[in-house]
């Protein structure tokens, strides 16, 4: 078992808490399957009665070592599967990655996510399918994938697709980042604790698993006013459309200093990331269960990972640090129907991705 997350019981409550301060905990296979084989595990113990889902603290209490609840998967790993196996390993990454976030969605027990600190990518499948969400002044959100030719994944069509207002699409292409405050306005939280109160939290709902709302209820706090709330009207009107090209054009028919900043971020982004994004919460928003999403996000996963513009993305903005990137295809006209068709098409037979 990895010591990369931690598998452990306190009173009626499990916990997997991860354990990887310096990658800023971001995922591993074995931590994937740690914390399934935890899950599975206490799926049927009558004495686990709640499951948490946080970040182990570190012995020494440095600062710098607690700064995220998980920045995402291990895009080191994937890149270097796209470029050497051809996407073998990572396709099994993303395959029992998304089983997991099923697990999560579909446990019958209440599962408890505290995402304090930065909460990205992959940290977004952990949280976002848990019943009860906590923010923090600390939480950072974002599904950044946009900015390195990956999709939002993790359950992401099926998350984003579902908030008010266009929010979902302008966090799918512009990577946007939110805060403890924005988060429980988007509904992307249930709840904001102060960072202070995580601890009393956590020990409340071990000793009385099943009174977690009022627990939560308890120690919440008024947050600060949300600031993407400012915006919202304006993303809702420039976000409107499922085509790149509509949108781009209304954020430069809009004008002023909001518009011009964000459309020279999306200029920033993998116009096929974008216009995949915006066919994958299209999508999503009309299916009926979260198996369906993830089947399709497997379909594009398994697409999108040895395509030119994951491996060049994560070269640009992690690997070389250049940040720029030369996206293929280039522009958006050039990201034809047919390439996303291709991406969304069913694999062959036995490939599929299946639940748990």
């Amino acid at each position: 078992m990895t010591q990369d997350v931690l598998v452990h019981r306190d009173g009626a409550a499990g916990l997997l808490s991860l354990n990887r301060p310096k990658a800023i905990h971001a995922l591993t296979l074995p931590m994937v399957h740690a914390m399934t084989a935890g899950m599975l595990g206490w799926k049927d113990d009558a004495g686990v009665e709640a499951v948490i889902i946080d970040h182990a603290l570190p012995a020494d209490g440095d600062p710098k070592l607690s700064r995220g609840f998980c920045a995402g998967g291990d895009i080191a790993f994937l890149r270097n599967s796209a470029l050497n196996d051809d996407g073998v390993s990572g396709r099994k990454f993303f395959h029992d990655e998304y089983q997991l976030n099923h697990l999560i969605f579909t446990y019958p027990k209440p599962v408890v996510a505290f995402m304090d600190g930065i909460t990205m990518g992959g940290g977004v499948g952990i949280s976002q399918p848990a019943k009860f969400r906590v923010a923090t002044e600390a939480t950072r959100f974002a599904m950044p994938e946009s900015g390195i030719g990956l999709f939002p994944d993790v359950g992401g069509g099926w998350i984003l697709s579902r908030l008010k207002g266009r929010l979902g699409q302008y966090l799918a292409l512009t990577g946007a980042r939110l805060d403890g405050a924005d988060c429980l306005w988007a509904g992307l939280a249930t709840h904001y604790l102060p960072g202070a109160a995580l601890a009393e939290a956590k020990r409340r709902i071990a000793a009385d698993p099943h009174h977690v709302p009022d627990i939560l209820a308890e120690l919440s706090v008024a947050p600060p006013p949300a600031k993407i709330a400012a915006h919202a009207a304006l993303i809702a009107r420039t976000f409107a459309s499922d085509r790149l090209e509509d949108i781009l054009a209304a954020l430069q028919a809009e004008g002023g200093e909001w518009a011009d900043k964000e459309l020279a971020t999306l200029a920033t982004k993998s116009p096929q990331t974008c216009k995949v994004a915006l066919r994958q919460l299209a999508d999503s928003a009309r299916m009926s269960s979260f198996a369906d999403n993830m089947m399709m996000e497997y379909r594009i996963a398994s697409r999108v990972l040895t395509r030119p513009d994951f491996a060049e993305g994560v070269r640009a903005v992690i690997v070389d640090k250049d940040n720029a990137p030369q996206w293929n295809p280039a522009t958006p006209e050039g990201v034809t129907d047919a390439l996303v068709d291709s991406i969304f098409a069913p694999l062959p037979a036995g490939e599929e991705w299946q639940p748990l």
